[in-house]
């Protein structure tokens, strides 16, 4: 058994989708600082899961959550485009 944030392998799972469309680096740093601005606009989700049931929990939430993920994301990737650490 494991405490997990649902929320982060779903933004992870979803960031690959949304940056595609947009004009932005996709380097290791970059990723990191742009899921991390998303994921403190958004609200935990944590369950007590074993490993094997993760992804299943996970699509349910992409789906419950879609519209608020893909915006906390496009809105991470503008402010780390603007201003890159990198």
């Amino acid at each position: 058994m494991q405490l997990k944030n649902y929320m982060e392998e779903i933004v992870f799972k979803m960031m690959k989708k949304v940056l595609n469309d947009l004009d932005v680096c996709k380097c290791d740093k970059c990723m990191l600082d742009i899921a991390a601005i998303a994921l403190n606009k958004l609200p935990p989700k944590y369950v007590v899961t074993e490993k094997g049931e993760l992804f299943s929990k996970v699509n349910i939430l992409i789906q419950q959550f879609e519209v608020d993920i893909v915006s906390a994301i496009t809105k991470a990737a503008i402010q780390v485009k603007n201003n890159p650490r990198h």
